[in-house]
């Protein structure tokens, strides 16, 4: 991304020239960028980036108010708002396979949610998945992860989706559309610091 002064003799220009360049502003900056189309917008990491990218722009404002003000050093040094240095930090993490920490520096040191005995349920061209919480501790979040075969690795290209821990409630997810075939998954607990726990075991269904 280059930032420009007077893009195109106007400091309001924006939009597409000849489908290679960009015009646009951010946060008030006028700036101008090759422009991107992803090749697969339904690639498992761009699944995964999107679905990591939900759950921190809906849960920033439920951060405690001390984790939020950890992020102002950080905004400062990038001009930005502690919300964007929040998720901007948080999206790098998660591109290297690291859990999102609602507070910064991350501490990695908190105690994982504990998840009870896991299901999953074949609806039409859906699988809902159940994760109980039997133990909340300092768990934040659950990333949930989806495969085509047992014996899969939860990794950076499978995540579908990530939920919120409230207390002891169930965490609910409905995978769908699906074609009819047998999908596995599996589970993986965050800390509000940071910490990523290990996967809880895989289960399966299938959609006819």
């Amino acid at each position: 991304m280059v930032k420009v002064n007077a893009p195109c003799l106007s400091l309001e220009a924006s939009g597409a020239i000849g489908k290679a360049i960009v015009f646009s502003k951010w946060k008030g900056r006028p700036y101008a960028r090759t422009l991107v189309k992803p090749a697969n917008p339904k690639s498992g990491g761009q699944v995964g980036v999107r679905s990591m990218f939900k759950f921190l722009s809906q849960n920033w404002a439920s951060v405690s108010a001390p984790s939020q003000a950890t992020w102002e050093e950080r905004a400062d040094q990038k001009v930005v708002s502690p919300f964007n240095a929040f998720m901007g930090f948080n999206q790098f993490r998660y591109r290297d396979f690291q859990a999102p920490s609602s507070l910064d520096p991350p501490a990695a040191t908190d105690t994982p949610a504990v998840i009870g005995v896991t299901t999953a349920v074949a609806g039409v061209r859906s699988i809902t998945v159940t994760a109980p919480i039997t133990t909340a501790n300092d768990g934040w979040g659950v990333m949930l992860f989806r495969g085509l075969a047992p014996g899969f690795s939860t990794a950076f290209d499978n995540l579908i989706a990530v939920g919120l821990i409230a207390g002891t409630d169930d965490i609910v997810f409905v995978d769908s559309p699906l074609v009819p075939d047998t999908y596995y998954y599996n589970f993986r607990e965050f800390t509000l610091d940071g910490q990523l726990g290990a996967e809880d075991g895989e289960i399966n269904d299938t959609v006819v």
